[in-house]
């Protein structure tokens, strides 16, 4: 068994994202399952290629894609991706698209196939800050979230996948007033937690 977990390289000006760096921290095997690690590229389409790419060769049972929510105290559990890539600013690769279906094929929405609700229970319950989201925004992380469910629902069909935000880290924020943050060490045991529960869901579905 594989989960592919996925963060993004930095954008927007900042130097680090706390995403890839704490997928970088997680340890190569959580419950005897392989952990497969990628950072994605902060770009419209490239994003998608990339970790569409990568579900083609190693095939993983789970997929986790991670991604930096500057503004957010909370582990994010998204829960939907919209049809829609509407950028307040540009990519790493300076596109800026407005009010474009990412998919012309695809639904309005895809809902993550993760045990949300159960994933929340499992972080509080080692003490980090968790809720439910319902929006991914309209940005790469939504772009990278409806990518997966899309070829989940095409190609992959017996994968589960879905989307964690995660708080800025405290140094960047130093300069920014007001504005919460995670340390590093928690967003990395909170996404630990994360794989187990995914982990311990897809197992069950299996022996169902």
């Amino acid at each position: 068994m594989k989960v592919l977990v996925t963060g993004f390289d930095p954008f927007g000006g900042e130097k680090i994202n706390p995403s890839f760096e704490a997928v970088k921290m997680l340890p190569n095997k959580i419950l005897n399952v392989s952990i497969v690690k990628l950072e994605i590229p902060t770009v419209f389409y490239k994003s998608i290629e990339t970790l569409r790419s990568k579900i083609c060769e190693i095939q993983p049972d789970i997929v986790i894609c991670t991604g930096q929510a500057g503004g957010r105290s909370h582990i994010s559990i998204e829960r939907v991706a919209i049809n829609i890539d509407d950028a307040s600013i540009e990519d790493n690769e300076g596109n800026k698209p407005e009010d474009k279906p990412i998919f012309f094929d695809g639904e309005n929405a895809y809902f993550s196939n993760l045990p949300i609700k159960d994933i929340v229970k499992g972080v509080k319950s080692i003490g980090i800050p968790a809720e439910i989201s319902n929006t991914a925004g309209t940005f790469v992380c939504n772009h990278l979230l409806y990518g997966l469910m899309y070829y989940i629902h095409k190609d992959f069909k017996r994968t589960l996948g879905g989307f964690i935000h995660v708080p800025y880290l405290p140094e960047q924020v130093i300069n920014k007033k007001n504005v919460p943050s995670m340390s590093l060490g928690n967003i990395a045991k909170a996404l630990e937690k994360v794989i187990e529960i995914s982990v311990e869901y897809y197992e069950k579905k299996q022996r169902a």
